[in-house]
């Protein structure tokens, strides 16, 4: 009988995948006014290819972004207004790069940033994104580098470490071929780690890293249920807060393939243990991340870790009230408008009330038996001036009580004389002052709305909703002067009322504190009022009503937003009134 035999042969390794010798790479850089692509334009694209370690090709241009460049970009990269004057747009430019690159692997030095821009490029143009593979060096640094051997992964140490023949200098030709040297390097490291092909290379970046495969063990004992972890070095401190509805299946996740953030990475090495803390609801869960992150402050979390940093607009409680910037809400008469998340915010709003109401601008302490001569303000109708006795104290207080009202009930004067400025600049064609303007009266509305949403919160006693449980049952909260006092579950069937009313009975009493946010923080805040206003949530008892002023700021924002769609800032062409 005769068969028929499959006899097993080796693939040669060019059966395996394209050899890295055999890749053609596209090494980018693009300068640009900014950090979104969604906001800011690019500035100058440079480009590199290589095939085999050696150069075949190079790209490079200047780009007019349709705007001025910010100023300390400019000193940054060295690319000014005037250079860049005659150069082509984008649109010009992007043809010529699709098809550059057309056919090849892209390179770029933390390369989410640079494809974000060519991708929003493309899309604003009608040009579909690039299909290329995507190789970022600074992931394959992270990957390949200790910390022995390099103290970061930025591209001017990597080009340091490497001894690349070009320093980069934040300009776009120049980088990429030094990120290209970079990549050269790392190209040569490849096979110590068994990479040979495009495909290895690909997977490697994505594979889990050795330490995320050690600590596994570190979520066997996590149960499964909502509620808050902390990743905690050897001596107990947090490194990580983060919540979850399933802790289980969150924190296994930080040990996968699909955890690729670099500082995240960073922090799996260093960390020795999970501690839990389960939480009734996910409401409490997102409540007590955001307490525990601004008590520990936790160097891997990025955001809510200095809430004690907001900063508030205060009109101060003495003879003659200016508006004075603080960091601190005290229990006094004054009013309070916030928090800002800057200084220069807060700036911009107390410009925008003062372009509204004629409140002093000086900073001493005035009193009606003591003068002195007024400033430049009196003398254009800026200011009444109290300070040399043309404005009695009576009269004075009449426009610190147009402030109080502007800035705790009602937006219209301050958005109409704004409004009025603007309109008048712009038919001026004095386009950048009008932008100014804009955005002024931006941080105004858009932070008077938001304290104005948060008091409504604030200012009750006691609140308790209810909203359906998942499996059946009702989560139940108690909710006093903005603050969580009490979460539990209603299991499925149970008489309302004894559940209530022990809840209530053991919730966290919370006594009244001063300013819009008396006791708790803004965020949790917002947390609460995000639940509330989820579907399905139903007022179980209030004391005292939930209401917004009815000539607040919240009805104005929405002409705010959409004042700024479609518009990049920093562009002075586009600072056009709102409508």
């Amino acid at each position: 009988m005769v068969m028929d035999v499959e006899i097993a042969v080796q693939g040669a390794l060019d059966e395996l995948g394209t050899q890295l010798g055999q890749v053609t790479f596209v090494v980018f850089d693009l300068e640009t006014t900014g950090g979104s692509p969604a906001e800011h334009a690019i500035t100058e694209l440079g480009a590199v290819k290589v095939r085999g370690g050696e150069v075949i090709g190079e790209m490079a241009t200047l780009v007019d972004p349709g705007g001025p460049i910010p100023p300390f970009i400019s000193v940054l990269t060295g690319i000014t207004d005037t250079m860049v004057v005659a150069a082509p747009k984008i649109a010009s430019v992007l043809p010529s790069f699709l098809e550059f690159v057309r056919g090849t692997t892209l390179v770029a030095h933390n390369a989410p940033f640079d494809m974000g821009f060519v991708k929003a490029a493309c899309a604003a143009h009608g040009y579909p994104p690039p299909a290329n593979p995507v190789v970022d060096t600074a992931d394959l640094a992270r990957r390949m580098l200790t910390r022995d051997e390099v103290p970061n992964c930025k591209l001017s140490t990597l080009a340091r470490v490497f001894r690349s023949s070009t320093e980069p200098c934040h300009r776009a030709l120049a980088d990429a071929r030094a990120t290209t040297d970079v990549l050269h390097a790392l190209l040569e490291r490849a096979g110590s780690f068994g990479v040979h092909t495009l495909e290895e290379l690909k997977s490697f970046v994505r594979a889990p890293t050795p330490e995320q495969q050690r600590k596994r063990h570190l979520a066997d004992a996590v149960p499964g249920v909502p509620g808050v972890y902390l990743f905690e070095d050897q001596r107990g401190e947090p490194l990580y807060v983060g919540k979850s509805g399933n802790l289980r299946t969150r924190v296994r996740s930080y040990f996968t393939a699909s955890e690729t953030r670099p500082r995240i990475r960073e922090m799996i090495g260093v960390a020795e243990r999970v501690r839990t803390i389960v939480c009734a609801t996910g409401l409490e869960a997102e409540v007590r991340e955001l307490r525990l992150i601004g008590a520990t402050k936790p160097r891997y979390n990025r955001r809510s870790r200095f809430p004690e940093k907001a900063v508030w607009l205060k009109l101060t409680d003495e003879p003659f009230p200016r508006l004075s910037i603080v960091r601190e809400v005290r229990a006094d008469d004054a009013a309070y408008l916030g928090p800002f998340g800057t200084s220069r915010a807060a700036e911009d709003a107390r410009t925008a009330l003062h372009e509204a109401i004629p409140l002093r601008q000086c900073t001493e302490r005035l009193s009606p038996r003591r003068t002195r001569s007024a400033c430049a303000l009196a003398e254009i109708g800026r200011c009444g001036a109290p300070c040399d006795g043309r404005e009695s104290p009576a009269e004075y207080a009449l426009h610190a009580q147009s402030a109080r009202r502007a800035m705790e009930h009602d937006a219209t004067p301050v958005f109409t004389a704004v409004q009025a400025r603007m309109e008048r600049l712009s038919v001026e064609q004095r386009y950048e002052e009008a932008a100014a303007d804009r955005d002024r009266l931006a941080s105004y509305i858009r932070t008077a709305a938001r304290m104005q949403r948060l008091q409504s919160v604030t200012r009750l006693p006691e609140l308790v909703a209810a909203s359906p449980a998942f499996g059946g049952g009702w989560e139940i909260h108690v909710v006093r002067r903005g603050r969580l006092a009490a979460a539990g579950v209603m299991p499925r069937g149970a008489h309302p009322t004894p559940f209530v009313d022990a809840l209530v009975a053991t919730a966290e009493t919370v006594a009244p504190g001063p300013g819009p946010t008396p006791a708790a923080s803004a965020e949790e805040t917002e947390c609460i009022l995000r639940w509330l206003e989820s579907p399905g949530v139903r007022l179980v008892q209030m004391e005292d009503g939930w209401s917004l002023p009815a000539r607040g700021a919240g009805r104005l924002k929405a002409r705010i937003d959409l004042a700024y769609q479609g518009i990049r800032p920093h562009n002075p062409r586009e600072g056009r009134p709102l409508r």
